[in-house]
C-alpha cells in the first residue's frame, strides 16, 4: 500500500493510498491504523455517501420525481454509471466499492477513534464537473461514462493492485487531462486541496496530534504538496469557492437568453412583414421541428405514448426558455405512468451496464427518456432555429431585391 509520513508544525499525518476496490487495501488500511493509533482518521467520504455506505437499502427509498425536479436526473445517472463500474471492478476480487473506507471506519471504531469525513460532496463534484465542460466536452464525458458501464473488459487483482503504484497512477492522470482537463481538474485537482484542507482541520481539532487519512492512491501527491503548503501558510483551508456551482458568466447568461429572443424575434418580422403565410411558416419550421426530434428521442428512449405526448408539446416551448428543458417533463409523466419499483432499485447497478438492461430497468428508462428526449429537443432547437434564420434572410433579400 502507498503511504506517506508527514511530520508538519508538530502534527503526525500519515495518507493511506488504497486501490478503491482492493481486499489487500482493506487489511492494510485495518493493520496501519491498529499500529499507529492515531488521534484521529480521515476518510475519503462525505456525510451522504458514508450515510449510503451504512444503508445499502438507500436506492429503494429513491423519489425518481423529487430527482427530476431537482434538476439532478444527469447527476444520478452519471452516479449510477461510476458505482456500477466500481461494483463490477469489485466482483472480480470480492469486495464492495468502498470497502476499503468501511475498513478504516470499523478499524476506527474498535479502538474508539473519532472518524473525519473530508470528501466533498460526490453531488458538488458531478455538478461542478458538469458546468466546466463545454458542450463537446460534456459528450465526451457523457460518453466515457456509458463506455465504462458497457464494457465487458474484466480487471484483474494484480491490475487494481498496480493502481496503488505511482507509474500506473501518473500515466492514467496524464491521460486523463488531455483527455477531458475539465473533469479532472474537478474530479482530481481540486478534490485533492479539499482533501488536504479538511485533512489539516481534522487534526487540529481538540488538541490533536495525528491522523491516518484513508484516500485513494490517486489522491496522495497533490494532498501532500497542498498539505505541506498549508503547514507553511502558502495557503489557507478555505474550501468555500469549490464548495458551490462555478458561477455563470454574464456572457453565458446573454447568449442563454438571447437565442430565444432572437427566434421570437425573427418569427415576429415573418408576421409582420411578411403577413400570416410567412410568419405561421416560421412558427411551423420551429414546432415541428423541436416536436417531432424531442418526440423521437422519448420514443427511441421506449418512452409511454404519454411520454412520447409530453416530449413532442413541451419541447417548442421549453426550448425557448433556458431555467427548463422537456427531459425533465418527459421524465416525470414517463415515472408517473411507468412507475418503477423496488425490483428495479434492487437491479439497476447490473442492468445500467447493458442496453436491453436500460429498456427493462424502469428507473433506468426514465432517465433514458430525460436524456433522449433533452438530446432530441437539442438536436430540434439547432435544426429550427437554423431553418427560421436561413428563410428570413432569404426573405428579406428577396424583399429588398425588389
Amino acid at each position: 500500500m502507498s503511504q506517506i509520513n508527514l511530520n508538519l508544525n508538530g502534527k503526525e499525518i500519515v495518507l493511506l493510498g488504497t486501490a478503491h476496490v482492493s481486499q489487500q487495501s482493506c487489511d492494510e488500511v485495518k493493520a496501519a491504523i491498529a499500529a499507529k493509533k492515531p488521534d484521529c482518521v480521515a476518510i475519503e467520504l462525505d456525510e451522504q455517501r458514508y450515510a449510503s455506505l451504512n444503508d445499502s437499502e438507500a436506492w429503494k427509498n429513491l423519489d425518481i420525481i423529487k430527482v427530476l425536479r431537482e434538476k439532478k436526473g444527469f447527476l444520478l445517472l452519471a452516479n449510477i454509471v461510476l458505482s456500477s463500474f466500481q461494483k463490477r471492478m469489485g466482483a472480480n476480487v470480492g469486495v464492495k466499492p468502498g470497502d476499503e473506507m468501511r475498513a478504516g471506519i470499523d478499524a476506527a471504531k474498535e479502538l474508539g477513534i473519532p472518524c473525519e469525513m473530508v470528501d466533498r460532496p460526490i453531488q458538488t463534484t458531478l455538478r461542478r464537473a458538469w458546468a466546466k465542460n463545454s458542450g463537446y466536452g460534456r459528450i465526451k464525458l457523457l460518453s466515457a461514462l456509458f463506455a465504462s458501464a458497457a464494457s465487458k473488459e474484466e480487471v484483474s487483482g494484480d491490475e487494481i493492485e498496480n493502481l496503488k503504484n505511482k507509474s500506473e497512477m501518473d500515466g492514467m492522470m496524464a491521460e486523463l487531462a488531455d483527455f477531458m482537463p475539465g473533469v479532472k481538474e474537478v474530479l482530481i485537482d481540486e478534490r485533492d486541496f479539499y482533501l488536504a484542507a479538511h485533512i489539516w482541520e481534522a487534526v487540529q481539532k481538540e488538541e490533536r496530534k495525528s491522523v491516518v487519512a484513508v484516500l485513494g492512491a490517486g489522491h496522495l501527491p497533490g494532498v501532500q504538496a497542498h498539505l505541506e503548503k498549508i503547514a507553511a501558510g502558502s495557503e489557507n483551508t478555505d474550501t468555500e469557492e469549490i464548495s458551490s456551482l462555478p458561477k455563470k458568466k454574464v456572457g453565458a447568461k446573454i447568449i442563454g437568453w438571447a437565442i430565444p429572443v432572437v427566434i421570437v424575434g425573427l418569427i415576429a418580422a415573418g408576421f409582420v412583414f411578411g403577413g400570416m403565410k410567412k410568419g405561421a411558416d416560421l412558427l411551423s419550421a420551429w414546432v415541428i421541428w423541436n416536436a417531432v426530434l424531442a418526440g423521437i428521442g422519448a420514443l427511441v428512449a421506449g418512452g409511454h405514448p404519454l411520454t412520447i405526448l409530453m416530449a413532442a408539446v413541451g419541447a417548442p416551448f421549453t426550448s425557448l426558455c433556458p431555467l427548463v428543458g422537456v427531459g425533465m417533463f418527459a421524465g416525470i409523466v414517463q415515472a408517473f405512468v411507468c412507475k418503477p419499483k423496488v425490483a428495479d432499485m434492487e437491479s439497476m447497478m447490473d442492468d445500467v451496464s447493458s442496453v436491453k438492461g436500460f429498456y427493462k430497468n424502469r428507473l433506468l428508462r426514465v432517465l433514458l427518456v430525460l436524456f433522449l428526449s433533452s438530446i432530441g429537443s437539442s438536436i430540434g432547437t439547432f435544426v429550427g432555429g437554423s431553418s427560421i434564420v436561413v428563410s428570413i434572410v432569404s426573405f428579406f433579400k428577396g424583399l429588398f431585391g425588389k
